[in-house]
């Protein structure tokens, strides 16, 4: 097993690695690219992000504020589906993390095609970006190819009545979102056994933490409490997640980018199983508000009641998750009210009216929450 610091088997991955991070200015992205760059080891990283409305420029103004890191960072805009673009970029990359995606389920059943755009045609071109180096370097014209990390989610497993699913399970995706990144997947993989491309996967958990957009449950019902406007609570609020803060989740894909094995499957847990209702409590706690602005309303299609992973293989290379979820919570909590020009920024464009399609209806048709006052 590689020693932690050391670099992975053929990844070449110690200091001064250049690493491409696609989606590297939205949530998850940035988050790693700001973990890479503040141990100035020399690490160099290149961020590719189209900035559609879940791309933040904002994310990475830390990176760029600080001379030594912003020495050691690159932006380009563009879409990773793009292969005039991306080629260039993974020739000049040591490994390549597509973090890149459209994240939200409700999104996805709105606008399935902008899903597969992404996580289908987007894979592909970075599939074939790193095939193309393979074959330069078995010219001998660089070392080896990049190593290639595909971050996905536990929504490709499907629900999960019972247990906790393993990396060896097989994929049900209920959602576009989660289809497509089993389509991705399934792409990684069988380039994987054709080619022989150096890859791995890591499947994370619900992931919360400053800088989320607010369409997702905790920065959406943190902001809309904030602001004394209604909760949309789905059904009856007991549809189970697993919460993994966007701290850990990063050193997660980080740590399995340099000590995973080539051609495995990773699952990245929080180990913290709650239903939404008890979120949702903690959350008004926790900015002192009550359950009158909660509104039960409407579920989704298709919402999958429970998703629980195994983390099992992951700890046995030496990684766990680190931070307890009451304290990420409070900490998420105080860092949007501390950024509302933030949120105000993330709210703007088309966000009246996507939340109007979404929850519109929903609100009118809601209703308190019984028993919870």
């Amino acid at each position: 097993m590689t020693a932690p610091g050391e670099p992975a088997p053929g990844s070449r991955l110690g200091p001064g690695a250049h690493l491409l991070v696609t989606g590297g200015a939205g949530f998850i992205g940035s988050e790693l690219v700001r973990q890479l760059l503040a141990r100035r080891d020399g690490t160099r990283v290149t961020v590719l992000d189209k900035l559609t409305y879940a791309g933040n420029r904002a994310n990475l103004a830390a990176v760029e504020a600080d001379p030594e890191q912003a020495a050691r960072f690159a932006f380009v805009r563009g879409d990773i589906a793009d292969p005039t673009i991306v080629a260039p970029l993974v020739a000049d990359a040591d490994a390549v993390v597509n973090v890149a995606a459209e994240t939200h389920v409700d999104r996805s059943i709105l606008d399935p095609e902008a899903f597969l755009r992404t996580g289908v045609i987007g894979v592909h071109v970075l599939l074939e970006a790193v095939r193309l180096e393979q074959e330069r370097a078995a010219r001998g014209e660089r070392p080896a190819a990049p190593r290639l990390l595909q971050v996905s989610t536990d929504e490709v497993y499907g629900e999960v009545a019972e247990g906790r699913s393993t990396e060896s399970d097989p994929l049900a995706p209920r959602s576009p979102y989660a289809a497509a990144k089993a389509a991705g997947e399934l792409l990684v993989h069988a380039y994987r056994v054709t080619f022989g491309l150096d890859v791995v996967i890591t499947r994370g958990s619900n992931t919360y933490g400053p800088h989320q957009h607010p369409e997702k449950l905790i920065p959406l019902f943190t902001t809309n409490a904030l602001e004394g406007q209604p909760l949309p609570m789905y059904g009856d609020g007991l549809q189970v997640r697993d919460w993994l803060h966007v701290s850990d989740h990063a050193a997660g894909i980080d740590f399995v980018l340099r000590h995973g094995v080539s051609g495995e499957v990773y699952n990245v847990p929080g180990g913290v199983e709650l239903p939404n209702r008890e979120v949702i409590g903690r959350l008004l706690a926790a900015t002192g508000r009550d359950w009158s602005l909660v509104r039960t309303v409407p579920d989704r299609p298709g919402h999958d009641r429970r998703y629980a992973m195994d983390g099992t293989k992951l700890a046995a290379l030496g990684w766990r998750a680190r931070v307890p979820f009451d304290e990420g919570l409070r900490a998420t909590v105080a860092w949007y009210r501390d950024h509302a020009d933030w949120t105000a920024s993330a709210k703007s464009g088309d966000w009246d009216a996507y939340y109007a399609r979404q929850y519109g209806d929903r609100l009118a048709a809601g209703r308190a929450v019984e028993g919870q006052r």
